[in-house]
């Protein structure tokens, strides 16, 4: 199936504006995407006609929008085709998905001298939350390391497993470096030390199909706001063991059956995870997104934007003096950056007045950073709805950059 980009882009109304009179070429899709009108015609209708607590109300507006929540829970299901509904527990994002597990595992599992495995590429908040852990535990953080290219060393990797290993926490896509990283061998490799792995695939899931039971991952998290939903929303899939063992992470209304000054009997999964009002139209908004883009097709999704990337990286290397950094075999469609002698924020600041948006910074990976020696990159991140003319109109905005600036 072919992309009908011009059909496509349609659906998106930011995309028909202006930036500093000139055409948005919107290319920051990596820090959050724009939203389809069907997403936002979603979040119209829930506060139009739709409005109503969940789960405890008899009137017909809450029961209506109780089964509308639970079947947006049932879609996000299907669509990483978790076993159960009740293995999708909704959060606030990526963020707080892994802190639920870093803190209730940890609460459990985790003491002194136990190891948690991340690797040098993980995303800021695939790491403070295991680095608080280990420091509140006196456990140890250990850190997979990668190569010039940007990809992992799976045989150190190897090495740093262990019987002191409590759980591995990895990215599935680097948010700066593009990186597609071997999941499911790694899963794999862990699970032949009964070790859980938790997956970060914010940036993997608007870009790939994800099968969490192919995976076999014990744990997968992602947001909606990067596929195309609402902000606030988020997932945490956890395999329904793993979920049942751990502790309450919050407790308020939503996640009890039963409460008296004796004694609380808490909910069943996935209300115990789910505390307080949740983000109601964030749920159905996501669900509404994720349908959108299986209409289109994650393979082809995933087909055109590699095109972009190889037809954007072949005119890019050819800029004098610029440097790709990240250049694994297999990576999604992003390209980060840095030109000798140019800071990465003047250059996106001239690529702003050119209508151009794009990330500039150390992305929340400092590590990374420190591991090639560079202050930050200018990332370019690419989407489905992108063109290659705006992948061309770039390549001139970064040579105009550079040529204004030296």
């Amino acid at each position: 199936m072919k992309i009908d980009i011009q059909k496509i882009r349609q659906d998106f109304p930011i995309l028909s504006r202006q930036v500093n009179s000139k055409p948005l070429i919107y290319l920051d899709n990596g820090a959050t995407a724009q939203k389809p009108k069907v997403v936002i015609d979603a979040i119209t209708n829930y506060y139009t006609n739709q409005n109503a607590n969940i789960h405890r109300g008899v009137h017909k507006l809450s029961q209506d929008i109780t089964t509308a929540y639970e079947n947006a829970r049932i879609t996000i299901q299907k669509h990483l085709n978790a076993h159960h509904s009740s293995e999708i527990i909704f959060t606030n994002g990526t963020t707080e998905s892994i802190n639920l597990v870093a803190s209730s595992f940890g609460k459990k599992f985790i003491k002194a001298g136990d190891e948690i495995i991340v690797s040098e590429m993980e995303h800021h908040s695939n790491i403070l939350p295991w680095q608080m852990l280990s420091e509140e535990k006196g456990a140890v953080l250990k850190v997979i390391p990668i190569n010039e290219k940007g990809e992992l060393i799976i045989e150190e990797y190897e090495k740093l497993l262990s019987k002191k290993t409590k759980i591995v926490a990895i990215t599935h896509v680097s948010n700066t470096l593009g990186t597609i990283n071997p999941i499911k061998k790694i899963i794999a490799l862990a699970h032949q030390k009964n070790i859980p792995v938790l997956v970060d695939g914010a940036q993997a899931i608007p870009h790939m199909k994800v099968d969490v039971q192919d995976l076999d991952a014990d744990f997968y998290c992602f947001s909606g706001h990067k596929v195309y939903g609402p902000t606030g929303i988020g997932i945490l899939y956890g395999k329904e063991n793993r979920l049942k063992g751990l502790p309450n992470y919050q407790v308020g209304g939503g996640t009890i059956k039963t409460v008296s000054f004796k004694k609380t009997e808490y909910a069943d999964l996935p209300l115990r995870f789910e505390a307080g009002t949740p983000h109601i139209e964030g749920g159905i908004g996501l669900a509404v997104a994720l349908d959108y883009i299986n209409k289109i097709g994650l393979d082809t999704i995933q087909s055109y934007e590699h095109e972009l990337l190889e037809h954007t990286t072949e005119k890019i290397n050819q800029i004098k003096d610029l440097r790709i950094i990240g250049t694994a075999k297999e990576k999604a469609s992003v390209i980060s950056f840095v030109v000798n002698g140019l800071h990465p924020f003047d250059i996106g600041t001239i690529l702003d007045h050119l209508g151009i948006a794009v990330r500039t910074g150390h992305h929340c990976t400092q590590p990374l950073m420190e591991h090639f020696s560079i202050p930050g990159t200018v990332r370019v991140s690419f989407s489905f709805y992108n063109t290659m003319e705006e992948a061309d109109e770039l390549v001139k905005g970064i040579e105009k950059a550079i040529s204004m600036l030296k």
